[in-house]
């Protein structure tokens, strides 16, 4: 963690670990990267699913959503992380639909119903900017995965209005190696929710046949790129921040996700884990799902990641 005595070399900080994106606008390469992912729109292979459809002709793919995003709100957000949060909150824009089809999702009528309205780059850049206007610590992108093309359109003309605030991209870990390589130096701020290290399960409850292969490449892309998450004046700066969610019976498989973390990502790793169960959208369909963790389930593997010497965010 970063100490600094008063505040304006904290904002040169800041500023410094925090604008690689504009440093990519000036070279002319985040120009690039938006063209890039813009043509993969033809032929969609955003995520690992590869759907190959073309958007921008209306068509529609596992993810529902055509050549423009879809957003449900944006508002600052006191509900996450601390080191997110700070004293003014994270500026969240939640996107509609997902590329995960997860059957207990408790924003299931964003996620599967696709509540919310289309909007254009331009219009996704003035919610960057108002919210930074409000004092966002962070533009927070929630369910980044299958509209990251458009928000690379909505960046570059953010940050000709004046974005210079950090980016977290908050998604499922069902992510594209290829497209995660191609946005280095983007998004400062790296937040997969890794649900199962079991693909029968994921296969179930998610619809992702090769959720844990693709997640343990995700992990160790994410943190090769920006590193063990990076806190200043008790701010998250850049790094890697990994939610889990203890799911009941053990169905997540939570143990082997925290070995894989210490053994193959850091021990110094942020891992939130997450105990706020509970049985919404079609959840109630599985008996498996059908009813909250009990303290138990989520204090052993809290204990384990103990144990196993993880020691930041849980």
């Amino acid at each position: 963690m970063l100490l600094v005595g008063n505040c304006a070399p904290a904002l040169k900080r800041i500023n410094k670990l925090s604008m690689s994106y504009i440093e990519l606008y000036r070279q002319g390469k985040l120009a690039k990267i938006k063209d890039a992912l813009s043509h993969k729109l033809e032929d969609c292979t955003l995520c690992p699913r590869n759907c190959h459809i073309n958007r921008k002709q209306g068509e529609v793919g596992f993810c529902r959503t055509k050549e423009k995003a879809i957003v449900s709100s944006f508002f600052l957000h006191f509900g996450e992380e601390p080191e997110l949060v700070g004293s003014d909150g994270s500026g969240t824009i939640f996107f509609s639909y997902c590329n995960l089809g997860c059957l207990y999702c408790q924003n299931y009528t964003i996620s599967h119903l696709g509540e919310g309205r289309a909007v254009d780059s331009g219009e996704l850049a003035k919610m960057m900017l108002a919210l930074q206007e409000q004092g966002a610590e962070n533009i927070n992108f929630v369910t980044p995965t299958h509209v990251v093309a458009q928000i690379l359109e909505g960046l570059c003309v953010a940050v000709e209005g004046g974005l210079r605030i950090p980016l977290v991209y908050n998604c499922g870990g069902y992510e594209s190696l290829e497209v995660l390589k191609l946005v280095e130096g983007i998004f400062d701020i790296y937040m997969p929710d890794v649900k199962y290290s079991d693909n029968e399960v994921a296969q179930k409850f998610s619809c992702a046949s090769d959720y844990w292969e693709i997640a343990k490449q995700v992990l160790v892309e994410m943190h090769r790129q920006q590193g063990d998450l990076l806190i200043d004046n008790g701010i998250a700066q850049r790094g890697l921040l990994i939610r889990h969610l203890v799911l009941p019976h053990r169905l997540a498989g939570s143990f082997k996700i925290l070995d894989f973390i210490k053994e193959s990502i850091s021990i110094d790793t942020y891992v939130n884990i997450m105990n706020q169960f509970h049985p919404c959208y079609r959840a109630h369909e599985f008996d498996q799902l059908s009813r909250r963790i009990t303290p138990q389930e989520y204090c052993e593997v809290k204990d384990y990641a103990r144990n196993l010497g993880l020691y930041r965010g849980f």
